[in-house]
């Protein structure tokens, strides 16, 4: 009898705990989100990882004692960027991040749909499904491409949409064909507005084409404004410490951000980037800090 009473106890304690109104943000996002898990842009480390100064097996040992589940490769730090290296190299770092305990959440290249001579554009393409095919061999879901930053004629933007629009339908079968999501980050460049964002989403209009969100590259909208307009094409993210406000950097909010992405239907990885000057690891680690702090357990 008294082991019953305990074990009702202890269930009504639980059950009031559900009831209760004053859970931290973190609590609540959880409850509404069972399956959000961080990860790191490898471009947190691009001084180091581009002068040779540190390694991709040094990345890996890093996010690992971090506690970080995933790794976001970028793939100019893969041997022999931007040609596709061999099949070994891609597995040797499939399986190298696997000895890790990481995922690799997503990879990215550097393309560039806006330039005026449509040739251009054909070996742009080539560029973009050989990697599609190097992503499926790295086990990464997602990789990541962007619109481009060659100067543009007004009275050309149109025509330059509709073309760059095609792009991504004839990437995005082959992303499907070779089961990778096929997401173009918003990234302060042709691209410019949340809606210029969802009009490519509406257009290619695929569940295998998706948003990598850039929450640092609105120069021409609120940021939290333009992230409500654009989050249910989010498929990655990329979050900054620092966002576009109005022309100006300023630290990102994150209870807000995180209300915002609580709110929406968003599940799966939340890789983190640091940019701008100051040691990479001290950096990474402290913005890492302010995440967990906003949203723990993950």
């Amino acid at each position: 009898m008294q082991r019953r009473k305990l074990l009702r106890h202890v269930t009504l304690l639980g059950a009031g705990s559900l009831l209760t109104p004053s859970l931290s943000l973190g609590e609540q996002v959880a409850r509404r989100k069972n399956n959000l898990k961080l990860s790191l842009n490898a471009y947190s480390f691009h001084s180091l990882l581009s002068t040779g100064k540190m390694n991709l097996d040094d990345l890996f040992r890093f996010c690992s004692e971090e506690g970080l589940p995933a790794v976001d490769l970028t793939a100019y730090y893969i041997q022999g960027y931007p040609e596709v290296p061999d099949d070994s190299v891609l597995y040797g770092i499939k399986r190298k991040a696997h000895s890790y305990g990481l995922a690799i959440s997503g990879t990215g290249i550097r393309n560039d749909f806006t330039y005026a001579d449509r040739d251009k554009h054909h070996e742009q393409i080539i560029f973009v499904k050989k990697w599609i095919v190097a992503a499926a061999k790295l086990g990464a879901p997602v990789l990541r491409v962007f619109a481009g930053t060659q100067p543009v004629e007004p009275s050309f933007r149109k025509r330059l949409s509709s073309w760059m629009a095609v792009n991504y339908m004839s990437c995005t079968e082959t992303g499907e064909a070779n089961g990778v999501i096929v997401a173009l980050q918003n990234h302060d460049d042709f691209i410019q507005t949340a809606e210029e964002v969802n009009w490519y989403m509406e257009v290619v209009d695929s569940p295998w084409f998706g948003l990598v969100l850039d929450i640092g590259s609105y120069p021409q909208d609120d940021t939290y404004e333009g992230i409500q307009k654009n989050i249910r094409y989010a498929v990655n993210w990329q979050l900054k410490e620092n966002v576009n406000q109005g022309g100006k950097q300023v630290p990102v909010d994150l209870p807000r951000l995180f209300e915002i992405i609580a709110q929406s239907n968003y599940q799966g990885y939340l890789p983190i980037e640091t940019l701008g000057p100051g040691d990479p690891y001290q950096k990474v680690r402290k913005f890492l800090a302010q995440v967990r702090k906003h949203l723990p357990g993950v």
